[in-house]
């Protein structure tokens, strides 16, 4: 099917219908080992937009936009082809603005950002950096696409016929993350059972407090000394 046969409108909205996209982005970057004579830089660096499944996101995605450091000659930089990435060398770290942009032009492009990440955050003292990989996970939703946008994100096919891996092992990332929620969970639920049994003693408190008030106000001459 051709994308012209859909129309200008893209063949309408689908009701009801969501396609999620799960997609990885960051950057992995290289120590030199010194600082480079002519310019100073210390790394070089990759910055990129990858699919977290074995798929060639080409079918749906048009372009991405990656804008640098305005330091960079040209910080506007459009990768029109996978894989999405482009390559520079360079001594600090930034913001870098990373924009999708889709076949179909009634589709919104997805921004993102990420900070470039060059340094082991702690180094110690006389250590020196190493190489590294800083990588997001994210999942781009379609909200009721357009007919065309679903025929495309439909039209996905393997990028390899090979073991797909990434760099980071999100999966054991997941499990590590729910199992600090769960154990930070059980920790709020006992902090809050003890100050509930706190919070019940202090009413007992207060009522056995009440209690003998309204003796005393009911036997005021308890009060009074003998003599007086």
């Amino acid at each position: 099917m051709r994308r012209s046969a859909f129309g200008p409108d893209s063949g309408g909205r689908v009701k009801g219908l969501v396609i999620v996209k799960p997609i990885v982005y960051g950057n992995k970057a290289r120590y030199f080992g010194k600082k480079r004579e002519e310019d100073g830089h210390t790394h070089e660096w990759t910055v990129y937009v990858k699919p977290y499944a074995n798929e060639d996101m080409s079918a749906y995605i048009k372009k991405v936009h990656f804008k640098l450091h305005e330091s960079y000659a040209n910080p506007n930089r459009i990768v029109m082809k996978q894989p999405y990435e482009l390559t520079e060398t360079g001594w600090g770290e930034f913001e870098i603005v990373i924009k999708i942009y889709f076949h179909d032009i009634n589709e919104r492009p997805v921004t993102l950002y990420h900070i470039l990440k060059l340094f082991q955050s702690p180094v110690s003292e006389g250590s020196q950096p190493v190489d590294l990989v800083s990588e997001s996970y994210e999942e781009i939703v379609f909200q009721e696409p357009t007919q065309l946008m679903q025929y495309l994100l439909n039209s996905v096919k393997p990028i390899t016929n090979g073991p797909w891996t990434q760099l980071t092992n999100f999966e054991e990332k997941k499990e590590k993350t729910l199992d600090r929620i769960i154990s930070a969970q059980t920790k709020v639920r006992s902090e809050i059972s003890e100050l509930k049994e706190k919070l019940q003693l202090a009413k007992e408190t207060i009522s056995k407090f009440k209690e003998e008030i309204a003796k005393l106000q009911n036997n005021p001459t308890s009060n009074i000394l003998p003599g007086i």
